[in-house]
């Protein structure tokens, strides 16, 4: 009967199955660590662009604080500026109301009322002057009441005082101006200069 003896073949397949078992587990690390390495060269990559991208956003909103910044300042400047304009066009549509309201002042104002002093703030105009009784101030507010351009007289005051030995009525009276029949008045003034021109137009 013959024997072999199987020990050593055994032995050799498993030095070899360790053998190829450990270059298995080389490998598999030398991979791990390849991989692990461009995971971090990518992962490093990614957070210097996202860093970029941040630090272009900030010079970005930075530039856009800047422009929102300039466009209030325009937008100062612009209501500024209309605030002005809108001055300038009270101013000119008012500046025939002075006149208008010291000629009627004039027209209105009956005998025995001699006014001294005459105030204004915006619509509101204060008269205090004297009188030689209390019926010439009752019609002066009449004539105020009807006169074109003012309304709503008021008496504030009225007392009596010796004026150069004379015993007069001091009144303080307020009235308001009707700016819409000024403007009106003006407008009205206005195309009469144009229809006027315009037939000159037409005659020659």
């Amino acid at each position: 009967m013959i024997r072999i003896n199987l020990l050593p073949h055994r032995e050799q397949k498993r030095k070899a199955r360790i053998q190829r078992f450990s270059a298995f587990l080389g490998v598999f690390a030398v991979g791990g660590f390849v991989l692990v390495g461009f995971g971090a060269l990518w992962l490093s990559q990614r957070i210097d662009l996202q860093e970029r991208r941040n630090e272009f956003l900030k010079e970005e909103l930075s530039v856009l604080d800047r422009q929102l910044n300039e466009i209030e300042t325009l937008k100062k400047e612009r209501q500024d500026l209309l605030d002005r304009k809108a001055v300038v066009e009270r101013l000119q549509s008012n500046r025939g109301e002075v006149v208008q309201m010291m000629d009627q002042l004039v027209r209105q104002t009956p005998e025995g009322v001699y006014l001294k002093e005459v105030k204004q703030e915006g619509v509101n105009v204060t008269l205090m002057g004297y009188a030689q009784s209390s019926a010439r101030v009752a019609n002066l507010m009449r004539a105020l009441e009807d006169s074109p351009i003012f309304e709503s007289p008021a008496l504030q005051e009225i007392k009596s005082e010796m004026v150069k030995e004379q015993k007069l009525g001091a009144f303080v009276l307020k009235v308001t101006v009707s700016r819409q029949q000024t403007e009106e008045k003006a407008a009205d003034k206005k195309s009469g200069k144009s229809k006027g021109a315009a037939d000159k137009e037409k005659e020659k």
